[in-house]
């Protein structure tokens, strides 16, 4: 079977779906000042490209990039389906989006996660992907809850 990545699909009910459930999550997760999840209308902002990852057309897992300048892009909104859990989906879209910043020349891939035990098997992705931690970003602030990691292209 294999597993396909799309662009675009924002308006389709099984990404709505998903994406409802990560904005929850990290609502859940996080505290309130540390909690920077962008609904499915945020990810629709000509600045960011959405991919999503199937499978027979089974959604498998979304993620997005977004355009700082600079040379950098950043990582939004990855999220594997609770059903979908370590069937190569994450892989394939941090993988699209590697490919996709190279391409445009990006120099910098960033992201801003959370810590605690939640966030421990997004965190051992990005670093098995070779992320490292980072200095704040954006409008981003430092604060004890906030992880900030980039990959250099």
């Amino acid at each position: 079977m294999t597993l396909t990545i799309h662009r675009g699909e924002l308006d389709r009910a099984d990404v709505q779906e998903l994406l409802a459930l990560h904005v929850a999550a990290m609502r859940a997760h996080s505290p309130l000042e540390a909690c920077h999840v962008l609904p499915a209308a945020g990810l629709a902002e000509p600045s960011i490209t959405f991919y999503s990852a199937r499978q027979e057309g089974r959604l498998l897992g979304v993620g997005a990039l977004k355009v700082l300048g600079g040379g950098a892009g950043e990582i939004k909104s990855m999220r594997t389906a609770p059903d979908a859990l370590r069937r190569g989906a994450a892989w394939a879209i941090l993988q699209a989006i590697i490919a996709e910043a190279r391409t445009r020349g990006y120099r910098r891939l960033q992201l801003e996660t959370g810590r605690g035990n939640e966030f421990g098997a997004a965190n051992a992705f990005y670093e098995r992907a070779g992320f490292c931690d980072s200095e704040p970003f954006g409008d981003y602030s430092a604060g004890p809850f906030t992880r900030f990691l980039a990959l250099l292209l």
